[in-house]
């Protein structure tokens, strides 16, 4: 995967919580182009790695902007970039990549919750260039943790834009009855905490949407992702060598491997961001991830081995 070195150009406080990082090329060419929806991968120090969507316009390729939020229970890499991170320091990241693409439709309704503004911010963007037809809803907790509020006022954005604040019941979001008039070949696009993602998907599904037309990005794991009760151990055979590894109960498929000199390379490690994805050959995965859809799950044909497991006891994977 390529690797770009960048320098932190400007840091703010967007609101309660939230700071935005601006990322220059560190020896001042151009970034690669990148499309609204879009992430990279970003290397902190302690080897921690942390995917972030990019937020600025995606014409712009003098710089990349992030958003990123002061997680409570944070592993360290939220932490690291308030804390440590500062203007004039040089990070490396990965080029952008996108699972979260705007698609091609007569209406676009983008719905964000909290920090899952950031993706959905580039998006209202490239749409509102385009000239295309969009709503955009960004729901928070308050004010005062609304980040990039002046982007939206300022950008032209506000007419297409609603703004939903728990603690102003005035603002409160009919969220059943906006998906229910969402129209006939509207596409919708969800980007927020899980219990955020989780209920517009759900909604939409009711309101007879299609599962085509939904789009979400989630920015944390789902809750199965850590060792399950009654988790079994299984064997892993490489269709390469025929050498087969036992798995045990409470380990993951990438650090039993590592432990015998298989190495496959991860980030997230929570099934997020796809950096693991290995093919399948035989075998029924247990998926656990959040990164492939509903119909890549069906298919069985690949897995994230850094958080899903087997419901056969065996996986012949393409290694």
């Amino acid at each position: 995967m390529q690797e770009l070195s960048v320098k932190v150009a400007d840091k703010r406080r967007e609101a309660q919580d939230i700071v935005s990082l601006e990322l220059v090329d560190a020896h001042g060419s151009p970034l690669p182009v990148f499309t609204a929806g879009a992430h990279i991968d970003v290397h902190l120090p302690g080897g921690l790695v942390r995917q972030y969507s990019l937020l600025n316009d995606c014409a712009e390729r003098t710089h990349y902007r992030i958003g990123v939020l002061r997680e409570i229970d944070s592993r360290g890499g939220s932490i690291a970039l308030h804390d440590r991170i500062g203007v004039g320091d040089v990070l490396r990241i990965s080029a952008p990549r996108n699972r979260f693409a705007l698609q091609p439709a007569p209406r676009s309704l983008l719905l964000a919750g909290g920090i899952g503004v950031t993706p959905i911010l580039c998006m209202a963007r490239q749409l509102q260039a385009a000239g295309a037809d969009f709503e955009f809803h960004y729901s928070s907790r308050s004010r005062a943790r609304a980040a990039f509020l002046d982007d939206i006022g300022g950008s032209g954005l506000a007419a297409h834009t609603r703004l939903h604040f728990d603690d102003e019941p005035g603002t409160a979001l009919n969220a059943a009855g906006l998906l229910a008039a969402a129209g006939v070949g509207t596409h919708v696009y969800v980007c927020g905490p899980a219990g955020f993602i989780d209920h517009f998907v759900a909604l939409a599904r009711a309101a007879g949407i299609e599962d085509a037309r939904i789009h979400f990005e989630r920015f944390a794991a789902s809750e199965h992702v850590a060792p399950l009760e009654g988790d079994q151990a299984f064997q892993v055979k490489l269709g390469s060598t025929g050498e087969v590894f036992d798995i045990p109960a409470d380990m993951p498929v990438t650090k039993a491997l590592d432990r015998h000199g298989i190495f496959i390379p991860v980030s997230c490690e929570e099934g997020i961001c796809g950096t693991c994805l290995t093919g399948v050959v035989e075998g029924i995965p247990d998926h656990r991830d959040s990164y492939l859809t509903d119909e890549e799950h069906a298919a069985n044909d690949q897995f994230t081995p850094c958080c899903s497991r087997s419901q056969t006891p065996m996986l012949v994977i393409d290694l």
